[in-house]
């Protein structure tokens, strides 16, 4: 694993509990290489000192994944990262999300192809590696290339990603599994 390395000001977090429950979407308005410490501009209040998360965060080229603690120091509280917990894409954690999202182009043969309705998607889950959705039946295809737009902690995130399986919800619903390619900005 390797260990943390980027600069996750103004990133996009995704923050989860120690059950694994997201409880927070937000912005890194800074973050300290040295003590692996970020703060955003919006933690959830039930977050006491010494309490246990977890972080995705939605840098570029790739999203990160960090085991934290909630630390405080005089009257900031921060997430304190553990150094070397970066996850890896084949091991990621899958974490429940719940946050507006629509396919806005299909990526044909490297070119963007801009979808004259976006299709809206329900968010199923999300993790390093890539995200799982539930949208209309046949709105894309496995092999398929697409960006998706995610409204986290009010920004919106664009992430282009290839469809890797579909499994059939119903005649009118499909739930699709796919494989981030990197983040668009």
């Amino acid at each position: 694993m390797s260990v943390l390395s980027g600069d996750y000001t103004g990133c996009s977090v995704l923050i989860y509990d120690g059950s694994d429950n997201h409880v927070g979407s937000s912005e890194a308005i800074s973050y300290d290489r040295d003590t692996l410490r970020m703060r955003v501009q919006d933690l959830p209040s039930s977050f006491k000192t010494g309490d246990s998360c977890r972080v995705l965060i939605l840098s570029s080229p790739k999203l990160c994944e960090y085991q934290a603690t909630i630390v405080t120091e005089g009257a900031v509280k921060y997430i304190a990262m553990f150094k070397g917990r970066e996850a890896e894409r084949r091991e990621a954690i899958r974490h429940k999300l719940t946050a507006p999202a629509t396919i806005t182009k299909l990526i044909y043969n490297g070119k963007p192809y801009l979808l004259h309705t976006p299709v809206k998607v329900e968010m199923i889950n999300i993790s390093t590696g890539g995200v799982r959705f539930r949208a209309p039946f046949f709105t894309i295809t496995e092999g398929d290339r697409f960006q998706l737009h995610l409204k986290i902690g009010g920004v919106m995130k664009a992430l282009i990603a290839d469809v890797v399986n579909q499994m059939d919800g119903s005649s009118v619903l499909a739930d699709y599994g796919c494989c981030f390619v990197n983040i668009a900005d």
